[in-house]
C-alpha cells in the first residue's frame, strides 16, 4: 500500500468510509467488522467515521463505535491507524439529516467521540458541514479549542468552499491539514477546492467517489470512458476511478465507502493502477 500525508501522519493513499455500515440497508455487525479486517488487511490504515453516521435518535456515533471494535479487534499492529471523525451533523430519528455548528456542541459532540472511539486524543476531527445559522467562524474556532487543548491531534473541516478553507486556515494558525467534499465523475464541482488544497498541500479527501450509496453499481455504464478504459487494464470501473482521482494530485486521499470485505478489497488495488496524462484527460473530459 502506498502511502499520502494527512498533516505529518503517513496513511494508506485509500482510505475506507464507515457510513454505509451504519446507516439505512446496512449490514449486520459481523460482516462490518469483517470488512474492517479486510481494510487493514489491505495496509489500509485510514478510517473515516462520524457521530452522524447511524439510524439517529439513541443510537448516535454508531459507526464510531463500530470502527473503533473493528480495528481493536484486529489481529496485527494498528499503531499506525488515523481514524477521523466528523461533529455537526446530527441523526435525530426521523430519517432527517439536522446541523448544529455552534461552538458549545461541537466541543460536547467532540468529548462524546473521544469516549466512542476509546482514545484520549482523536486523530482527525472535522467540521462537518456549515451551519447557515451559526458563524463559519464560531465554528472552526470550536474547532481551534480543541486542537489548542489537545483533545484532536489534527483538524479538519467538510462540505467548505475556497473561502471557508482559507478562512478555517487562517482560523487554526495554518494548522488545517484537510478538506473533506463530495467529488466524483457525476459530481465535478469541487474541482477548485481540489486545486486550492493542491495549492496549500493539504489533504484532500473526496467523499462518495463513486458517485453515492445508490448509485454506485452504475458507475461503469454513467461514465463510458471510465468503464472501457478499466476493461483494457483489467480493473473495475470502481478502482479506475480511485486511480483517476489519486493522479489528479498527490494531496488526493480517496475514502470509498464499503460495508462488505471484496469491496474494499478492490478498491486498495487502485494504487497500482497508472495513467498516462493522455487517459488521465480523456477521463477528465468524460
Amino acid at each position: 500500500m502506498q502511502t499520502r500525508r494527512i498533516g505529518d501522519a503517513q496513511v494508506s493513499a485509500i482510505g475506507l468510509g464507515g457510513m454505509p455500515m451504519s446507516i439505512e440497508g446496512r449490514p449486520d455487525e459481523a460482516r462490518s467488522i469483517a470488512t474492517v479486517h479486510a481494510a487493514l488487511d489491505a495496509g489500509i490504515t485510514f478510517f473515516d467515521t462520524a457521530d452522524a453516521y447511524s439510524l439517529g435518535g439513541p443510537e448516535v456515533g454508531h459507526n464510531e463505535t463500530l470502527i473503533a471494535k473493528g480495528v481493536a479487534s484486529w489481529g496485527g499492529d494498528t499503531s499506525d491507524v488515523l481514524i477521523a471523525t466528523k461533529g455537526g451533523h446530527l441523526r435525530p430519528g426521523d430519517g432527517s439529516w439536522t446541523l448544529d455548528g455552534r461552538p458549545e456542541y461541537l466541543k460536547q459532540a467532540a468529548e462524546a467521540s473521544l469516549k466512542r472511539l476509546g482514545v484520549d486524543v482523536i486523530g482527525l476531527y472535522q467540521f462537518h458541514r456549515p451551519d447557515p445559522r451559526v458563524d463559519y467562524a464560531d465554528s472552526v474556532g470550536a474547532i481551534r479549542d480543541l486542537l489548542d487543548a489537545g483533545k484532536i491531534r489534527y483538524a479538519g473541516i467538510s462540505n467548505a468552499n475556497p473561502e471557508q478553507i482559507k478562512l478555517a486556515d487562517e482560523i487554526l494558525g495554518g494548522r488545517l491539514v484537510s478538506v473533506q467534499n463530495q467529488f466524483s465523475p457525476a459530481f465535478r464541482s469541487s474541482e477548485p477546492e481540489l486545486d486550492l488544497c493542491d495549492e496549500m498541500g493539504i489533504a484532500f479527501l473526496p467523499w462518495s467517489p463513486f458517485g453515492g450509496i445508490t448509485r454506485a453499481a452504475e458507475l461503469g455504464s454513467r461514465f463510458a470512458p471510465f468503464a472501457e478504459l478499466a476493461a483494457d487494464k483489467g480493473v473495475s470501473p470502481h478502482v479506475l476511478t480511485l486511480a483517476w482521482m489519486l493522479a489528479k494530485s498527490p494531496v488526493v486521499v480517496p475514502i470509498p465507502g464499503a460495508s462488505r470485505p471484496a469491496s474494499i478489497q478492490d478498491s486498495a488495488t487502485a494504487v497500482d493502477v497508472k495513467l498516462t496524462a493522455e487517459e488521465i484527460a480523456r477521463l477528465d473530459a468524460a
